[in-house]
């Protein structure tokens, strides 16, 4: 029954916590790629290497379905995966639809051509790497026209939640905001295209203004999950165990992961 869990480092465990509150009778292995964190700075190909060794792990802990809780990993490394390397029993999904989802107003599924949307005006905020990518501009014009994306690659951010400096962080989201309203003085919607943001929600929002939607990942791919899962039972894997591993040091790891999520967590080796 297990379904895997995959980021760069602790950012996915916002992911987490949705997912196993609203699926609370499904193990979920997590798996953070700490030793080689932040994806953000690194170019496509590294990025697939390291993604697509961390969803060999999970396969070998009985996870058939592979969550990517990293947008870097999705918007470098997903299309490419899914096109040639995933075999036929086996899944692996990103983080970027429900988020088009929720923005369009429209099912993943839905193949009829794009068509206007109420919001025409989004910031987007990303890594570096999900920035350069065009990933979600490109997904979101298969979907909806005559929506004008900003993106602002938010240097910084994440090694700074990373290594629980969250003051730092916070000087950094307001600068990264300023710089977007800079380019798009009045967005009328915003994404947090990284799993680590959420944590930086109530800044972002602050920052931006009440009267911009900030659409965050972890409640919108819990709620997607358990729809696919309904659909898809037989993606459920073999393993039986809830579990967390780590490329890191699993002790310093451990620590972060609990001051994360304020509760116990305690990583493995992978």
């Amino acid at each position: 029954m297990a379904v895997g869990i995959f980021d760069s480092g602790l950012g996915g465990l916002t992911v987490l916590d949705a997912v196993q509150k609203r699926l609370p009778d499904v193990p979920f292995v997590y798996f953070g790629d700490n030793a080689h964190a932040p994806y953000g700075v690194r170019d496509a190909d590294d990025v697939y290497a390291l993604t697509t060794r961390g969803v060999e792990r999970l396969w070998d802990a009985g996870c058939d379905l592979v969550i990517l809780a990293c947008n870097t990993a999705s918007a470098a490394a997903l299309r490419r995966m899914q096109e040639s390397w995933v075999p036929r029993d086996k899944r692996v999904l990103g983080v970027f639809v429900p988020l088009i989802e929720a923005l369009t107003e429209r099912q993943w599924g839905d193949n009829s051509p794009p068509r206007e949307v109420a919001v025409k005006h989004v910031a987007l905020f990303a890594t570096p790497a999900t920035v350069s990518s065009r990933a979600f501009q490109r997904e979101l014009a298969f979907r909806a026209i005559g929506v004008d994306v900003e993106a602002q690659a938010c240097g910084g951010v994440v090694d700074a939640i990373e290594e629980g400096d969250m003051i730092l962080a916070e000087a950094l989201v307001r600068s990264h905001v300023d710089a977007l309203k800079r380019k798009m003085p009045r967005p009328e919607a915003a994404i947090l295209g990284c799993t680590h943001y959420p944590l930086m929600q109530e800044v972002f929002q602050e920052a931006l203004g009440d009267e911009v939607a900030v659409y965050s990942q972890a409640n919108l791919v819990a709620e997607s999950l358990a729809d696919y899962l309904t659909r898809h039972p037989d993606m459920q894997g073999p393993g039986t165990e809830s579990g967390y591993l780590t490329t890191g040091d699993p002790k310093r790891v451990s620590s972060r992961a609990t001051q994360f999520l304020r509760r116990e967590i305690t990583f493995s080796p992978a």
